[in-house]
């Protein structure tokens, strides 16, 4: 605002990189938990760790929700680390989210369910599920299933 704000930029004596704010995040990792014992464990080695919030395990599910100003990364490096345990970002999305939950690669069953496989990041996944509305419209407008395909043709 005025001669003084310019002035203490300059002389900042703030320690760590102003640039690299962490963002509170919400990062879920799959982890398979047998018995109360590896719930406790994984529990112990995330609650330690710098910037958490909130942890949830859901043993059901084999996922663990980790709220926080925290890394991805970082978290599944610490679970396997702390734990022994193999650990990975958490594969699945609510059937909500994706706009070709029926897809090729796309539908699980191993999934939980109301879950389907994340496509955003996954090169493998077909086309289709990761096929815009204007790509559908056009693929559907010359399928079988359209009654009127043959006026178009």
């Amino acid at each position: 605002m005025g001669v003084l704000d310019h002035v203490s930029e300059y002389f900042d004596c703030s320690s760590g990189d102003s640039k690299r704010h962490r963002s509170l995040q919400t990062v879920d990792v799959r982890v398979l938990i047998d018995c109360e014992g590896c719930e406790r464990k994984v529990r112990r080695a995330l609650e330690g760790m710098k910037g958490v919030r909130d942890v949830t395990i859901e043993p059901n599910a084999q996922k663990v929700t980790v709220v926080g100003y925290v890394e991805p990364n970082k978290v599944v490096a610490r679970i396997i680390h702390r734990t022994g345990k193999r650990a990975e970002r958490y594969p699945y999305v609510p059937y909500d989210v994706v706009a070709h939950p029926y897809a090729s690669g796309v539908y699980d069953n191993r999934a939980p369910v109301g879950y389907v496989r994340n496509t955003e990041y996954d090169p493998h996944v077909s086309r289709l599920a990761r096929a815009s509305s204007t790509e559908v419209r056009y693929t559907t407008a010359f399928s079988d299933e359209n009654a009127s395909g043959c006026v178009v043709m």
